[in-house]
């Protein structure tokens, strides 16, 4: 099969394109085409070894020293059943599925093989882009503001990079569950912003978040999906009872979080994975994506994301040639 291969850590030019053994699906497993995956900030850090403060030791301990010792990226996959192993038991070849594939990764190629464990079915109406689109921001979204922050009907949420893979997702899923959305992007994706339910779109360029706390505004969630408020900046935007969501937070402010200050990583389980495809096959939840490209143009998609202009998701087509699809 053919797969994108990083083998050291660097930009996005160490990005190759290979023809690699096939994965085999092995017991409790199935082996999946992939009709659509992502290239997201996740799969950026890891091939550039940036990885948030605090952390750069540790991730590559656990990643590889010198390079992704995974060295197939891609961590979204939605696609066709293409062979199930022993024991892989309620999915048949032929179902259309998605799923996350955590720290093994691989979803950056043709096929890979993944526990049954970690996929769902994708309903008729909701196509592959989709499917693989809402999972990567929309788990880390869904898992904050319902869970995390067990936001309410009524409260009012500020989402910092409301243009992003989980803001964009985040701006929805908090209207959903009936709060007051105040978005936080740049004034080129205001209209989306709006599109997508705020009540109210700030630009930060000439409206600067700090400015928020020193003329007196509070919201019961303030949530960071992009890294650029510490518990320090974003205490003083709370109000009584209030929580301070940080999806991006380094190593110390993981580990010194207390009170109304909540980090960690979104888990990846498939009964969340069920209730995002629900609200996309509701219509309930727009996906939103920037485009998608070929496997060919894998090293251009890390580049576009490193450019820190994405908004939504960028899709990746695993199955297409580079001259089949255009940004």
């Amino acid at each position: 099969m053919r797969a994108g291969v990083v083998e050291r850590y660097g930009p996005p030019s160490v990005v190759r394109i290979e023809t690699v053994a096939d994965p085999v699906a092995g017991r409790g497993e199935v082996l999946v085409r992939v009709m659509a995956s992502t290239v997201n900030s996740g799969d950026a850090r890891i091939r550039g070894a940036r990885f948030p403060r605090g952390f750069a030791l540790p991730g590559r301990l656990a990643l590889g020293l010198r390079g992704p010792r995974a060295s197939v990226l891609g961590v979204v996959f939605a696609g066709v059943v293409e062979a199930t192993g022993a024991g892989a038991d309620g999915v048949a070849v032929g179902d259309r599925v998605c799923g996350m594939t955590g720290a093994r990764m691989g979803a950056h190629a043709e096929l890979v093989a993944v526990s049954a464990s970690r996929i769902v079915r994708i309903a008729d109406e909701v196509s592959f882009d989709d499917a693989a689109a809402v999972l990567f921001g929309g788990t880390t979204a869904l898992y904050f503001l319902r869970d995390r922050a067990a936001v309410r009907s009524g409260e009012r949420v500020l989402v910092v990079g409301a243009s992003g893979a989980v803001g964009t997702n985040a701006v929805q899923l908090a209207k959903h569950l009936g709060a007051t959305v105040t978005a936080v992007t740049s004034a080129g994706n205001a209209e989306l912003a709006r599109e997508l339910g705020a009540d109210r779109v700030i630009d930060y360029r000439v409206d600067p978040i700090a400015a928020l706390g020193d003329r007196g505004e509070r919201f019961d969630v303030v949530f960071d999906t992009v890294g650029v408020l510490s518990p320090a900046t974003g205490r003083p935007l709370l109000a009584e009872g209030g929580r301070l969501l940080l999806a991006a937070a380094t190593l110390g402010e993981i580990v010194t979080a207390r009170g109304p200050v909540r980090t960690g990583t979104a888990p990846q389980r498939t009964e969340d994975f069920t209730t995002l495809l629900e609200l996309v096959g509701s219509g309930a939840l727009r996906v939103v994506r920037d485009g998608a490209l070929a496997l060919d143009r894998l090293a251009e998609a890390h580049a576009r994301v490193d450019a820190g202009r994405k908004v939504g998701n960028l899709v990746l087509h695993p199955q297409e040639a580079a001259d089949a699809n255009a940004a």
